[in-house]
């Protein structure tokens, strides 16, 4: 956290840069600045409450509702009330809503703090509108447990997907209580539910759907390549320039070689559409996921096959654009990064005549492979970048010939 001697220029001018930051007072060390993503600026004081937790207390908007004045002086004056035991941040908590803890406190922090933070007030703003307007305190658990019910009667969601929902809410509301802004957690004690149902549907492709997959992504290479050669002689007869001639590509565009080296590392969508080509090590064979980028938020390695080494370097070598920072797979349209490929796959998938096969499966089924071909569970752990064994158990049951050869090490 950054101290400067605040003045009115100097809030008028702060610009936003995307992240948030917290900017504390020389003058009234206790006064604090937030300066949000979108350059939103907003005072805080910064104390300590009666009980001796940490807290701070917002006072308002900068710098034209409160100039600096008069956020020192409103400082001042409630930092005097907690001096004779008062805790005129208690009082306020006590009334708080929902909907204006998480707009005013905690989607301001989350946004500037944590890579998920806009996706997950998406989330909690989609789910819990019916919380917003209710006082924090009065929340009950016997809701929560009613709002899950309803959930997995009407099959809106897996278990796994309302115990991330109910996790963000428990998760902002003990931000809340770190902070001061809340008395306590009222749905601490709320428990996960069971996540059987995600451990049951593991979908991977058999080894005649692997065959009419190739197929399809083939034979739409050979459909693009004659549309290019058609169209630049279209174009050659008009005298017009020509398109590169696709037939001399080792790939009619970017989609065959995503499909293939989703299948062969597993990397998540996200992750492909972030790659660049400084994450792609040749020498060493090695695809790094940057912490930005995965979902954990922790980086990781990925081992490259034969067939990733030779798909991510003919494309290489088919891309104009492959220095350090460019993307692997450039979007189409303008070049930036792409946000979705969901019509080609869909197209794809209906002419492999494949269903209920979802992008995310091809993770399913690189990791199934391998437990299939007796790699460890561990080590499939750890090429998924699972911070943990429970979400690759998953996959034990297609590995029986592992529990075969335990029992059978005690043979001799």
């Amino acid at each position: 956290m950054s101290q400067v001697k605040f003045t009115q220029t100097y809030v008028q001018n702060l610009d936003g840069d995307g992240k948030g930051h917290w900017i504390r007072d020389i003058l009234e060390p206790k006064l604090l600045l937030y300066l949000g993503k979108n350059a939103s600026k907003t005072w805080y004081v910064d104390y300590t409450r009666p009980n001796g937790k940490r807290g701070t207390h917002k006072l308002g908007s900068a710098p034209n509702v409160l100039t600096v004045a008069m956020a020192r002086d409103a400082a001042r004056a409630f930092l005097a009330r907690v001096t004779m035991g008062e805790d005129p941040g208690r009082k306020a908590a006590g009334t708080l809503t929902l909907g204006t803890f998480l707009t005013e406190y905690y989607f301001p922090w989350a946004e500037g703090n944590l890579r998920t933070g806009r996706w997950a007030r998406t989330l909690l703003e989609e789910n819990f509108d019916f919380l917003m307007d209710r006082g924090v305190q009065e929340i009950s658990t016997l809701e929560l447990e009613q709002w899950r019910m309803k959930q997995r009667r009407q099959g809106k969601s897996k278990a796994v997907t309302v115990n991330r929902k109910v996790g963000l809410l428990k998760a902002a509301l003990n931000w809340g209580v770190k902070h001061g802004l809340l008395e306590g957690n009222p749905i601490a004690a709320i428990t996960p539910l069971r996540e059987d149902d995600s451990e049951k549907k593991v979908r991977y492709l058999s080894d005649e759907e692997r065959e009419r997959l190739y197929a399809a992504l083939d034979a739409r290479e050979a459909r693009l390549r004659e549309e290019r050669a058609r169209h630049n002689q279209w174009l050659k007869e008009r005298g017009r320039p020509l398109l590169p001639d696709l037939k001399k590509a080792p790939f009619a565009d970017y989609f065959k070689p995503m499909i293939l080296l989703a299948l062969n590392t597993g990397v998540r969508r996200n992750a492909l559409f972030s790659l660049v080509w400084g994450d792609v090590d040749f020498e060493r064979r090695v695809l790094t996921l940057r912490a930005a980028t995965a979902k954990s938020g922790r980086s990781g390695y990925v081992p490259l096959n034969k067939t990733a080494m030779k798909v991510l370097t003919l494309w290489r070598k088919q891309n104009k654009a492959s220095g350090e920072n460019a993307l692997v797979f450039p979007s189409p349209k303008g070049g930036g990064r792409m946000d979705n490929c969901n019509s080609a796959w869909a197209k794809l998938l209906r002419k492999a005549g494949i269903v209920n096969f979802r992008w995310h499966d091809m993770r399913h089924d690189f990791a199934s492979r391998l437990v299939m071909a007796g790699v460890d569970l561990n080590t499939v752990r750890e090429l998924l970048g699972h911070a943990d064994m429970k979400m690759t158990l998953r996959y034990a049951h297609l590995a029986p010939q592992a529990k075969q050869r335990a029992v059978e090490a005690l043979d001799g």
